[in-house]
């Protein structure tokens, strides 16, 4: 049976984190997670911060796809894989800095990875080329990804599975907010001062999350609860998941459902605004209200906790996903509903995504106390790596057409509920969790 970890920690003088007697552990406990208490609303804002590095970075330039084209005097496929390279990005640095945070803390690879992404957006904003711009975006992501996965095994440090998927929930409220507000101030820097400027104003958010990091942001993970392995066996622990049927599973649930959305990120710039007229300014407002139903459904969720399971409310959300997804697709080919119609389902499509994901990595992660950072990892690199399909997907498929974006969403989509039907029928157990 799962219990809560035991902390028995306190924020000492600078941000550390020291051991307290037994008598306040609980006292302690409460004042770091608690979201009424000052350090509690502390940390739960930092998290959203680090949380949303990947959404502002790919949502804010959106608007920007197409002028970046012009400019850098390339297509809309070769543009897409700047969204490719990040997602890759993404992907791979979070394999690499799941174990380091497991063995040296969470601290020290979240500074890194805040300095890091910080130089990467000011080297965006000089890129000369589409090439160079892409190789940044790599760089980019590889500093972003460190917000991502180190703030999920803070998640895991701190709460038992049920208040994990409630704090996951949480965060997907602060981090649903970039992708509502992001797209329209990315329209409107466009408009006022250029692509480059986007850049520029993600490096200005890096520098935030850096002084946040080193200034507010407690050590969750004491020396005493590190991996004594070293980070070859640790990166050899990846093994041990990758063959865990049950948390694959809820990995790949995971990582279809981001692959259909980024394939509808990858996607809406030039479904939106080349195919419908949508002008770049006014985009932000219809990717803002899909984001908005991304943000009631994580916020349903925490509610819908209370009286049902994480298990059967994944069911849900991916039976949503699959059936708007295929509907989507119907509309396409025949040409019925026009652009409403395509809105109106996309909606559900991207509001699903609240339902599933914070109940997949809660349950994958509930097993792996000691290694939250590199089970993290792994589900970081595993809805990446989906992300970077689809979205080069899109590119490489693109034929002046809707279809390679709902065709991609659609396949997603129907793969995870299949996924999660194998799972129910392996582990039936799971739907009482």
């Amino acid at each position: 049976m799962y219990t809560t970890p035991p902390l028995g920690l306190a924020m000492g003088v600078g941000g550390e984190v020291v051991e307290v007697s037994p008598d306040r552990e609980d006292m302690q406990r409460r004042e770091i997670i608690t979201f009424g208490t000052r350090p509690g609303a502390a940390l739960a804002g930092i998290l959203g911060m680090l949380t949303a590095f990947g959404a502002l970075s790919i949502d804010m330039y959106l608007p920007a796809l197409p002028a970046i084209a012009r400019e850098l005097q390339t297509d809309a496929a070769a543009v897409q894989q700047t969204l490719s390279a990040f997602f890759l990005g993404m992907a791979l640095g979070q394999v690499l800095y799941g174990p380091i945070s497991d063995r040296r803390g969470r601290r020290p690879p979240l500074i890194f990875g805040c300095t890091l992404y910080t130089v990467a957006c000011v080297a965006c904003a000089l890129a000369p080329s589409i090439q160079s711009l892409i190789a940044l975006r790599f760089v980019q992501a590889m500093g972003a990804c460190t917000g991502i996965v180190i703030s999920r095994s803070i998640v895991r440090d701190l709460f038992d599975p049920r208040e994990s998927a409630r704090m996951y929930s949480f965060l997907m409220l602060l981090m649903g907010a970039a992708p509502i507000t992001a797209p329209f101030i990315g329209g409107q820097i466009l408009v006022h001062f250029g692509w480059r400027a986007i850049f520029l104003a993600l490096g200005g958010f890096g520098l935030a999350c850096l002084a946040a990091v080193l200034f507010n942001l407690p050590e969750t993970l004491p020396p005493e609860r590190r991996s004594a392995a070293g980070l070859g066996a640790a990166f050899r622990a990846y093994g041990g998941l990758l063959t865990d049927a049950r948390f694959m599973s809820y990995a790949a649930a995971s990582g279809l459902s981001s692959g259909a959305m980024f394939a509808y990120i990858a996607g809406s710039p030039f479904v939106f605004i080349e195919l419908n007229g949508v002008r770049p300014e006014r985009f932000g407002l219809i990717f803002g209200a899909n984001a908005l139903g991304l943000i009631l459904a994580s916020q349903c969720n925490r509610w819908l906790l209370q009286r049902f399971s994480s298990f059967g409310i994944i069911w849900v959300g991916v039976a949503i996903k699959a059936a708007s997804s295929v509907l989507l697709v119907g509309i396409t080919v025949a040409g019925i509903g026009g652009f409403p119609g395509m809105l109106f389902l996309l909606f559900f499509c991207v509001a699903s995504h609240g339902l599933v994901q914070p109940n997949a990595i809660a349950l994958a992660l509930a097993p792996y106390g000691r290694q939250a950072g590199s089970a993290s990892a792994l589900i970081g690199a595993t809805q990446f790596t989906t992300a970077a399909v689809t979205g080069a997907l899109v590119g490489v498929l693109h034929n002046g057409t809707a279809m390679p974006m709902v065709g991609i969403i659609a396949v997603c989509g129907t793969a995870a509920l299949l996924i999660l039907h194998r799972l129910a029928r392996r582990l039936p157990h799971e739907s009482k969790s």
